[in-house]
């Protein structure tokens, strides 16, 4: 993509070169305006619904964002490294068809959010603008879109916008819940183990989520921009900003649980006497940055399915008809799931998170550990290339992965049965990574070892000197 150009040509293909631009810092704006937001404050109060008094729920909110964090930023490495899309990548793991199965996931998890993200900004503007829900909710859907439609250059752009504005909210609304914090906070009874370390959970799964999106938006710094500049501007913005944020949600909790509750945006706007208006309104640009990062990143997820290709005028063209389509589809589930279907939509979710933390130990442990950075990014887009059709041994691992996860899962719709021994306590996405990790290094490590072995043995035997 040239700087002088408007409309991204790029999709899934390999970013070449001359058209590697930015800086380091652009990705704290990235991350930190899609973490600093309504969405992120309304997680923090989980912290304290599930049980624990406002010293744990801050101590899991920083355990769970730092922890989960160091797994997306070492994504976010790959990008600048190899020059394509975070899926696309799942190609040199699962194989050029095999990869259908993580991007089938993936695909589901960007729709869900889209929703739930609808649903909670939908109602706030309309009873902010007093117009329509329909109305509200096709202006909110439309302005993500269309930044998605133009493509990477004004996503960037539009973040570090929105960086600026959610930072000077987010600032007013510290001051505003800490003067409404009570004198003597109640401690209320200990914490369990259990409790904790579901809270931390919650937090760690809401940074694994970001690992499908991160390399899209690294892919066009050059090659050589530093790994260790790459990964700590990234964690800063994405761990430290939704940190903040969530801690806010935590406080808002501690106060009013139950008003917060039923209307977060509601009740930030009423902190600030003579300013709510206005805040409520950044509240509301404050998400577009997610928003326009959920279609973009279905497209390319969509492409990273279908497409061996995806250069030039034909690909905005695509892409505008694709998340076009999306956006309506999108917009319908928003209507439909106005009321309680929303707490379906969101345990749903929950469940898609669990299976992309399997996706993220083998992408990570094949890029770090076995391959260590060292890809034929030409072999990507070939179908029948050196990755291969399917990868088999690799998808019996994220089977694998998947199904030892289930028993120690603990969401609204279902709670394991080892979940339930451990007093509530969510591990599965530790037993995930784990079991994940150790499988598919196990079984690439086996599997390298057979080939050097069948080199040598197809090698003619060395003749003695005469």
């Amino acid at each position: 993509m040239e700087r002088t150009q408007t409309i991204e040509r790029h999709s899934i293909d390999y970013i070449p070169a001359e058209e590697r631009h930015g800086k380091p810092w652009h990705l704290f704006t990235i991350w930190f305006s899609s973490n600093v937001q309504i969405t992120g404050f309304v997680t923090g109060v989980l912290a304290v619904t599930v049980g624990l008094n406002l010293t744990w729920a801050i101590a899991s909110i920083l355990i769970g964002n730092l922890v989960g964090g160091l797994f997306m930023a070492y994504h976010s490495i790959q990008g600048p490294r190899l020059g394509v899309p975070q899926m696309i990548q799942s190609r040199a793991q699962f194989g050029f068809l095999g990869a259908l199965l993580p991007v089938a996931m993936v695909l589901a998890m960007y729709l869900g959010f889209a929703v739930e993200g609808g649903v909670i900004t939908g109602q706030a503007l309309a009873h902010w603008a007093h117009i329509p829900l329909t109305v509200s909710v096709v202006i909110q859907v439309a302005i993500p879109a269309v930044i998605a439609i133009v493509g990477y250059k004004v996503i960037h752009l539009s973040t570090r916008v929105v960086s600026i504005l959610s930072a000077v909210v987010f600032v007013i609304l510290t001051f505003a819940l800490g003067a409404h914090l009570p004198a003597h906070v109640p401690s209320g009874p200990a914490p369990t183990f259990g409790n904790i370390l579901l809270a931390i959970s919650i937090f760690v799964s809401w940074q694994l989520t970001w690992a499908p999106y991160v390399s899209d938006y690294s892919r066009y710094m050059p090659e050589d921009t530093p790994s260790r500049t790459t990964f700590l501007w990234t964690y800063a913005g994405s761990a430290l900003g939704a940190s903040w944020v969530m801690i806010l949600g935590a406080l808002a909790a501690t106060i009013s649980a139950q008003q917060v509750g039923d209307d977060a945006i509601g009740m930030l706007s009423h902190l600030v006497p003579g300013l709510g208006p206005v805040i409520l309104l950044a509240i509301l640009i404050g998400v577009v940055p997610a928003g326009a990062y959920g279609y973009y990143g279905m497209y390319l997820s969509a492409m990273s399915a279908i497409s061996a290709k995806g250069h030039g005028a034909a690909n905005a063209r695509v892409r505008t008809v694709f998340i076009l389509l999306t956006s309506v589809l999108v917009t319908a589930g928003i209507l439909l799931a106005n009321g309680h279907i929303l707490t379906t939509v969101e345990s749903i979710t929950l469940f898609l998170l669990y299976l992309l933390v399997p996706w993220t130990a083998i992408n990570l442990t094949d890029y770090y550990l076995i391959r260590r950075g060292n890809y034929d990014i030409g072999e990507l887009f070939k179908i029948r290339g050196t990755y291969g059709l399917v990868n088999r041994p690799a998808i019996v691992t994220y089977l694998i992965a998947i199904a030892l996860q289930i028993p120690f899962i603990n969401t609204p719709l279902y709670t394991g049965p080892l979940a339930e021994r451990l007093g509530g306590a969510d591990i599965s996405w530790i037993i995930g990574l784990v079991v994940a990790t150790v499988l598919y290094y196990g079984y690439s490590r086996a599997n390298s070892r057979r080939q050097v072995q069948g080199a040598s043995a197809s090698q003619p035997a060395a003749k003695s000197p005469s």
